[in-house]
């Protein structure tokens, strides 16, 4: 059985220093089983000035058995699917412990973007990429950080209004399209789950 106590620890951990760390995990809904982490693409790659959204779903045997995450966002790179999300790291896998905690796992997969493994890829395809025309995989990495990962202030405006007429307090609103990182969608089951 999952130890939500624990779990209310954590989030209120990665809440402590999220300015900092740009680390963020919020409950998707009221069931904390299934939370959204998002993480900042790394300085000096292909991610950097993107915001990356991950599903979480923790199983019942957590903290013993590691959280299933995938990425929401799409992205480009060796290690993750570029049409389901799913990521490939040991830590998510055999080399999970309990003394790991959620922020430590995303903590691992941001690094993961830093650090590609394409001789163990998830994505065949982009690891071909990576290793035979690194120029490409480059411009194409930015590309669908540009395209899936940033928000622009302007688009966020458009957002809020949207949800507002809705009739969705606009506090309310913003606070939540932050959560999830702009994303409308996700904002909105939030927002009719409240």
């Amino acid at each position: 059985m999952i130890d939500f106590a624990r779990v209310q620890k954590e989030l209120l951990e990665c809440g402590k220093d999220a300015e900092g760390s740009g680390i963020t995990v919020v409950p998707k809904s009221d069931n904390l089983a299934r939370l959204i982490g998002t993480i900042p693409g790394p300085v000096g790659t292909p991610y950097e000035g993107g915001i990356f959204q991950i599903d979480i779903t923790l199983p019942d045997g957590y903290p013993f058995e590691p959280p299933k995450m995938q990425f929401a966002t799409k992205v480009w790179h060796p290690n993750i699917s570029s049409q389901s999300g799913a990521i490939c790291l040991d830590i998510l896998k055999d080399q999970w412990s309990p003394a790991l905690t959620l922020k430590t796992a995303l903590l691992s997969v941001q690094a993961l973007l830093s650090a590609p493994a394409p001789d163990d890829p998830q994505d065949a395809v982009v690891a071909q990429q990576y290793l035979k025309e690194y120029q490409t995989f480059v411009g194409t990495a930015r590309y669908w950080t540009e395209t899936f990962a940033k928000t622009s202030s302007l688009g966020i405006e458009e957002k809020v209004q949207k949800l507002v007429e809705m009739g969705f307090a606009e506090a309310q609103v913003r606070s939540t399209l932050e959560s999830v990182g702009g994303d409308e969608n996700l904002a909105l089951e939030r927002l009719c789950s409240i």
